[in-house]
This record gives C-alpha cells, sequence and structure tokens, in this order.
C-alpha cells in the first residue's frame, strides 16, 4: 500500500499500521517531517530549522514494514490503482493521500508575488532572511522615510499563525534587536496585522479574541480590522477601502487550499478544493483509496472539518484501522473527529485556549500552550533543545538564530 504524504496524516497513519501485514510505501517531495505549528519560530530567529524538522528515515527507522522515498506526487489514477509521480506510475491496492495544503491568494497575481507565505521550512527560512535584512538595510537609509517603509511588517490574516507570527516578531524587534541596532528608533518600527473581518480569531469564543487583540495591542502591534487586501506591490499594500500603506514586508497568511493533488484526481471537491470522502473517510466510488488531513473534505453532520493537525491525525488512525480490517476481509468504519480544542500564543506569558467550557488566556493560557506543544514536538531530541531555546528567550530575552543565510545554486544538479 502507498502513503501520499509524510505530515502528521502521513506519519501516524504509517506508525498505526506497524503490526498489519503490509507493505508500506511512504511517499513525500520532502525528505522530512515537519513541526508546522512551530514554523513561525523559524521565522522569527527563535528556532533552528532542524529543530522543528525531523528526517522522515529517522521517524520511520524502527517501522520493519515502511519504506521511504522522495518524489513529487502528481496525482492519481483510481480506475487502475495508480498513483502519478515525477518517478513514474506506481500502483497500489490501498491508497491513502495525505498531501495537506497550500496558500491560497485567491487569484491575486500581485499578492503571489511581493508577499512571504509561511507554510513550509523555506518559506520560514526566506522569511527570517527578509526581517533581518530590512533591519540592516535600514541602517544605510538617509531618512526616516525609507525607514519606515523598510521597517514596516504588515501580517495578513488574524487567525492563529497571523496572531502568532505578529505577537513574535513584536517581541523579536522590541526585545532582541533593540538591542542588536542600538541607534534604532523605534516610532520607525511598524508590526501591523490586518483582517478582512470585524475580529480576529474567529474561531474563538469572544472573550478569548478580545484578550488576544488587548495582548497584542500591549505588545506594540497595530491590528487593523474590516481591512481587506485589494493588491500588493514592492513597497507598498493596498486596501479595497482605497487606504494605502507603505510597506517593505507583506506576509500573507490568510488563505489555505487543498494541495493540488486532489484536483487532479477528477472526482468531486468541496471548498477550499479539498476532496470530498464518505463517511468512512473513502473516495466515494474508490473503496481502496482514502483521504486524510487537509486535503480531506470531511464533516461532523454538516459541518466541514477544520483544516487541523488533531483532525488529520485521528483521520489517520481510523483509516489505518479499516486498512487492518479489510486486510482481514472485514469492512470500513465510519470516522468521528473528538475535539481537543484550539489554542494560540501571543508571546511571552500570554496565550488564549479554548478546551472545551474550560477557556483560558493570559499566563495560564500560555503555559497550556507551551506544554501541549511541547510534548507534541515529533522526536525527544528535539523536544529538549526547543525547551533549551524557549528557556534562554525567557530569561535572557534572546534569540540564538539572527542569521542571514542563503542557500546557493546546486549547479551539479
Amino acid at each position: 500500500m502507498i502513503i501520499a504524504g509524510a505530515g502528521f496524516g502521513g506519519i501516524t497513519c504509517a506508525r498505526a499500521l506497524k503490526r498489519v501485514d503490509v507493505d508500506v510505501l511512504l511517499l513525500d517531495r520532502n525528505n522530512y517531517h515537519l513541526f508546522t505549528p512551530l514554523l513561525y519560530q523559524v521565522a522569527t530567529a527563535l528556532l533552528d530549522p532542524g529543530e522543528i524538522a525531523r528526517p522522515v528515515r529517522e521517524l520511520i527507522r524502527p517501522l520493519r514494514n515502511v519504506e521511504f522515498r522522495q518524489t513529487e506526487i502528481h496525482g492519481a489514477d483510481l480506475q487502475r490503482r495508480l498513483l502519478l509521480t515525477d518517478h513514474g506510475p506506481i500502483s497500489y491496492d490501498y491508497l491513502v493521500l495525505a498531501t495537506g495544503a497550500q496558500t491560497d491568494y485567491f487569484g491575486n497575481a500581485s499578492l503571489e508575488r511581493y508577499s512571504f507565505g509561511l507554510k513550509d521550512l523555506d518559506e520560514g527560512l526566506a522569511l527570517r532572511n527578509r526581517v533581518l535584512s530590512r533591519f540592516e538595510a535600514s541602517r544605510w537609509s538617509k531618512t526616516a522615510e525609507d525607514r519606515k517603509g523598510l521597517l514596516t511588517f504588515a501580517i495578513v490574516g488574524g487567525g492563529p499563525t497571523g496572531v502568532e507570527l505578529a505577537g513574535a516578531y513584536s517581541e523579536l524587534i522590541r526585545l532582541v534587536l533593540r538591542k542588536d541596532f542600538r541607534d534604532l528608533d523605534m516610532s520607525e518600527v511598524r508590526v501591523i496585522l490586518l483582517e478582512a473581518a470585524d475580529t480576529i480569531l474567529g474561531t474563538f469564543e469572544p472573550e478569548l479574541r478580545a484578550a488576544a487583540r488587548r495582548s497584542l495591542e500591549q505588545k506594540g502591534v497595530e491590528v487593523m480590522l474590516g481591512a481587506r487586501v485589494a493588491e500588493v506591490t514592492r513597497d507598498t499594500l493596498k486596501l479595497a477601502s482605497g487606504q494605502e500603506i507603505t510597506a517593505g514586508t507583506v506576509i500573507w497568511t490568510a488563505g489555505v487550499r487543498a494541495s493540488a493533488v486532489g484536483a487532479a484526481l477528477g472526482v468531486e471537491l468541496g471548498r477550499q478544493a479539498r476532496v470530498k470522502v464518505s463517511p468512512t473517510l473513502q473516495v466515494p466510488g474508490h473503496p481502496a483509496a482514502f483521504v486524510i488531513g487537509d486535503l480531506a473534505f470531511a464533516t461532523a453532520g454538516d459541518v466541514p472539518l477544520p483544516l487541523l493537525i488533531p483532525v488529520a491525525m485521528q483521520e489517520a488512525r481510523r483509516v489505518a484501522a479499516t486498512i487492518a480490517d479489510m486486510v482481514h476481509n472485514g469492512g470500513a468504519t465510519a470516522f468521528r473527529y473528538r475535539d481537543p480544542g484550539i489554542m494560540a500564543t501571543i508571546g511571552r506569558n500570554s496565550a488564549v485556549a479554548e478546551l472545551g467550557p474550560v477557556h483560558l488566556s493570559g499566563f495560564l493560557g500560555w503555559l497550556m500552550w507551551l506544554f501541549v506543544h511541547l510534548v507534541n514536538v515529533v522526536s525527544f531530541r528535539s523536544r529538549i533543545v526547543v525547551l533549551v531555546n524557549w528557556a534562554w528567550e525567557y530569561v535572557l530575552f534572546d534569540r540564538p538564530v539572527r542569521l542571514i543565510v542563503r542557500a546557493g545554486d546546486d549547479r551539479r544538479g
């Protein structure tokens, strides 16, 4: 059988199949598994890439029935049971598609060209380079107006990623870069969070949204609501209202859609180009093919399940159990999602957490966020290193990875 995608869904499914009598081929375009909830900490110079990403081959080493290969996945011929890759078609008995999501620019070409996304490791590193480079370049600027343009960072999207990134950049600037650049005039620096709706963190309860906004504003972040972006240029951001903001760096966190694999299957798609699946997470009419994670348009009643890691992991375990049953001539069982809650951090000593009837904000929410994310980091070594870096930053107000590093071209390829 084949698992396409080595994200949370793919890795969880492979691990759940370790005692099942199947040979598993795990495929991904990257040779690493990325702990995406902490990607923004790479972008804000707190963590190194190796602290939130581990080689897939290392993670599957204990799984004797799993083999990994690196390849680009283009789609599948569900009738002929073939997965289509850049190394040719590969036949399967069972297929689990877990290829995740990608940034959605909603057809706005200027956004795609001039803004930065934050979905993969290379984008996190590009953002780290960008922000640090803007500060270095500002020291050569002759006028305050030029410096303000270089040092304005606009984050579009008031969901958890945007909120966490805004809080982290504010702290990087106020607590760390302010010491590095001793002549820095803080009045020339702006971190702006723009949200098209009338509130940030729209999936949270109102009191938690309000707490998050207060915390951001206390950290010096400008929160702009009802601010829909119409166009981005090299140096400006234009809103649908006609307002124009000079910003040398625009970061887009406002839209995601399923990976392009779903559209290449020739099956019915739901919102965000996600593949509509049956209650058992099978592709209708193709019982050997399953779709999980951000690629799957699964519902609880009439409500689509969110693009969250717990959804992908629970779906992966259910599909692994179904495949185990099918191998022994059993049938498929419907998936039921158990909601563990949602949370977002706004930086030092501040987070919001909604865990069923329990709502936490401020310091208690922050402690809960730290605990949940630390225990879910993919390897023990990474947990230790992440914990050390968090402690270092908390005690010394320092971020250890303030490096501008650009990879050279591999001309031998």
